[in-house]
C-alpha cells in the first residue's frame, strides 16, 4: 500500500510540472537588425573604431620611421646619441601602446561609446522579451542566435515578432 501511494504521488507531482512549463525562442540577431537605431549605432562605432585605428597606425608609422632612421644613422652617432634616439623611439612605441590601450583596451574609449550607444537598445529589447514573457506565460525564453545547442525549434514558438512589436516596430 505504501508503495502504491508513493508511486501515485510521483506520477502526480511529474504530470503538474510537466503541464506547467513553457518556453520560447527569440532570435536577437533578426530582433536587432530591425531596429534602425542599432543599425545607426553600430554605424557609428564603426566611423569612430576606423578613426581611431588610423591614429594608431599612422602614430606606429611614426615610430617605424623614427627606427628605421635611427638604423641608418646609427654609425655616424655617438654612444649618448644613440641611448638618446633610442629612448625616444622607446617613448613613442610606448605612446602607441597607450593610445591603443586608451581606444581599444576592456574599459577604453570604443567600450564605453559602445556602452552608450547599444545598452539603452539592448535594455529596451530585454524590457520587451520580459513583457512577452510575462504576459505569455512563458518560464524561459531563450535566444537562438547564441544558442549552438538548438538543433531544431518550431517557428511557433518563436516569438521574435512580438517583441518587434512591443518594441513599435511591427512585422
Amino acid at each position: 500500500m505504501k508503495k502504491f501511494i508513493l508511486s501515485l504521488v510521483a506520477v502526480v507531482a511529474m504530470s503538474v510540472s510537466a503541464n506547467a512549463q513553457k518556453f520560447a525562442l527569440v532570435d536577437m540577431e533578426y530582433i536587432l537588425k530591425n531596429i534602425p537605431a542599432y543599425e545607426m549605432a553600430n554605424e557609428q562605432l564603426n566611423q569612430v573604431s576606423l578613426r581611431w585605428e588610423k591614429e594608431v597606425e599612422d602614430l606606429a608609422k611614426e615610430a617605424e620611421t623614427m627606427y628605421r632612421n635611427f638604423q641608418a644613422d646609427m654609425v655616424f652617432l655617438t654612444d649618448e646619441q644613440k641611448k638618446a634616439k633610442e629612448q625616444e623611439i622607446v617613448a613613442k612605441e610606448k605612446e602607441v601602446t597607450d593610445l591603443k590601450y586608451k581606444y581599444f583596451g576592456p574599459q577604453g574609449e570604443l567600450f564605453k561609446k559602445r556602452e552608450s550607444l547599444i545598452k539603452p537598445i539592448q535594455d529596451d529589447v530585454y524590457n520587451a522579451v520580459k513583457k512577452v514573457s510575462e504576459e505569455r506565460g512563458y518560464q524561459a525564453i531563450f535566444d537562438r542566435a547564441s544558442s549552438q545547442s538548438i538543433i531544431f525549434a518550431s517557428p511557433r514558438i518563436d516569438v521574435s515578432n512580438l517583441v518587434l512589436e512591443k518594441l513599435g516596430y511591427a512585422k
